[in-house]
């Protein structure tokens, strides 16, 4: 299938990554992947200061990519 193609079932370290709300990756990812995204707003400063600050940084994701 179209699915299986893109996304063999026999991955199971998937990674989505989403500078946006990350509750729709869930179901792609699988109970052994993981979604590093920011789920919330409001902060109020230059985009890279509000990004370091959320932990948003390619440091940041490598690590937890990694970790997996």
């Amino acid at each position: 299938t179209y699915k299986e193609d893109i996304l063999p079932s026999k991955t199971r370290r998937r990674v989505a990554i989403e500078m946006a709300a990350t509750q729709s990756w869930y179901k792609y990812v699988g109970l052994d992947g993981a979604v590093i995204g920011i789920d919330i707003f409001g902060a109020s400063a230059p985009a890279q200061t509000v990004i370091d600050n959320y932990g948003f940084t390619v440091e940041n994701i490598v690590a937890q990519v990694k970790s997996l």
